[in-house]
């Protein structure tokens, strides 16, 4: 049994029959779609006007194929971990002998925002990018709360479509909680040649009909906001079937919860990174993927611990930006020129590489990541060598 159909479920239930596995597979999900991976929803989705989205498999092949039972639109809110069974909206039970749970997050809401009157919106799923994507075409106004990736790139899609765009972040600068300063400056200084306006240091305290008002005294005119603040845990299964779920659902390498024959993979998972040195939620497309085929093959018996570091990609105008593992209180190498636009940031705790951060060398950040996930200690002399084979360090 699988309790969730994004991108973590789907790719489990795939990886189940990929190992041979003949049993029963019901798959459960909230949303009306068949599994499909969401950096689709604010990428190629709000870029193109008549991008479509593009799902992991059509709804009859998860049964004429993988012989996969797939309820969409049953979002399970209930379980029972002694009988076994998880409960759907609409009053059905369904019996489990293993459950994966991959139920994901949900946005957080604004609440200084409700009930202003104000055209409020989110971006999680397909009708959220067909509906932003509908006023960005027609140029709008729009206030975006929150300058991380999600934000950023619906910024990038808006103001390429002649929207009048300003992002209201608390922090100082953009994606401080992933990026080190100089490729935050960066980022700001592309989105403001593109029009992008920011206000950092503030909060949203309110709205009217006509804007959004700052705790800084502003008010910015708005047609609309796009409310970009992060996401939580989807809550209620795990609750029910007595797991704490505070800040996620914690997991070991192999995708155990602590209840017996129950797993979680996903954006839900709470589960150890070594380059943090804590356990942490990995909300990005390559986790969701890697750890439920992970925790898949653990489902029916084999054991094959999961330990990938986090690693996420965004591309925002002409600027593929790469992070992998965590950048956060190390020191930083510069690889490379800044100023050429192509250069590498690594972060070092000790002699540890523990995070790495590409701007438009790809390939450079995929020996990176490598470097990351083996454990490799190349010299600080050698990291900053752009003439240094990264390759060498894994020898």
């Amino acid at each position: 049994m699988i309790a969730g159909a994004g991108q973590a479920g789907g790719r489990a239930a795939e990886a189940l029959r990929a190992r041979g596995f003949q049993g029963a597979i019901t798959v459960l999900g909230e949303e009306a779609h068949p599994p499909y991976e969401r950096p689709q929803l604010s990428k190629a989705m709000l870029h193109s006007p008549d991008a479509s989205v593009t799902y992991i498999k059509q709804a009859r092949d998860w049964s004429d194929v993988l012989n996969v039972r797939l309820e969409t639109g049953a979002a399970v809110i209930d379980g029972d971990a002694d009988r076994r069974t998880v409960t759907t909206a609409d009053g059905r039970c369904f019996i489990f002998d293993r459950l994966l749970i991959a139920t994901g997050t949900r946005p957080r809401k604004l609440a200084a925002l409700e009930g202003s009157g104000i055209e409020i919106q989110y971006l999680r799923n397909v009708e959220d990018a067909l509906r932003f994507r509908r006023s960005v075409q027609h140029r709008s106004r729009i206030v975006i709360v929150g300058g991380g990736v999600i934000g950023l790139e619906a910024a990038c899609a808006a103001a390429r479509n002649g929207c009048r765009v300003t992002v209201i972040e608390n922090e100082t600068r953009l994606l401080a909680r992933a990026f080190p300063p100089l490729v935050s400056d960066l980022v700001a200084a592309k989105h403001r040649s593109h029009g992008v306006a920011f206000v950092f240091g503030a909060t949203v305290t309110g709205a009217t009909l006509a804007g959004v008002q700052l705790s800084n005294g502003e008010t910015i005119e708005a047609d609309l906001v796009l409310v970009g603040i992060g996401v939580e845990p989807v809550p209620t299964v795990a609750e029910r079937l007595g797991l704490p779920s505070q800040g996620g659902i914690a997991v070991d390498a192999c995708g155990r919860t602590e209840a017996s024959d129950v797993f979680c993979a996903g954006d839900a998972a709470l589960q150890w990174s070594r380059c943090h040195g804590r356990a942490i939620r990995v909300e990005t497309w390559a986790n969701a993927q890697n750890q439920a085929i992970s925790v898949a093959t653990n489902m029916i018996g084999e054991t094959k611990a999961y330990n990938d570091p986090p690693w996420f990609w965004t591309d925002q105008y002409d600027l593929n930006i790469q992070v992998a593992g965590d950048m956060l209180d190390s020191d930083h190498i510069v690889r490379g020129d800044e100023r050429s636009g192509k250069f590498s940031v690594i972060a070092m705790r000790g002699s540890d590489v523990v995070g790495a951060l590409s701007v438009n060398v790809a390939k450079e950040m995929a020996m990176l990541r490598r470097v990351i996930a083996a454990n490799a200690r190349p010299s600080r002399a050698d990291l900053e060598s752009p003439a240094y084979d990264l390759r060498a360090a894994l020898k």
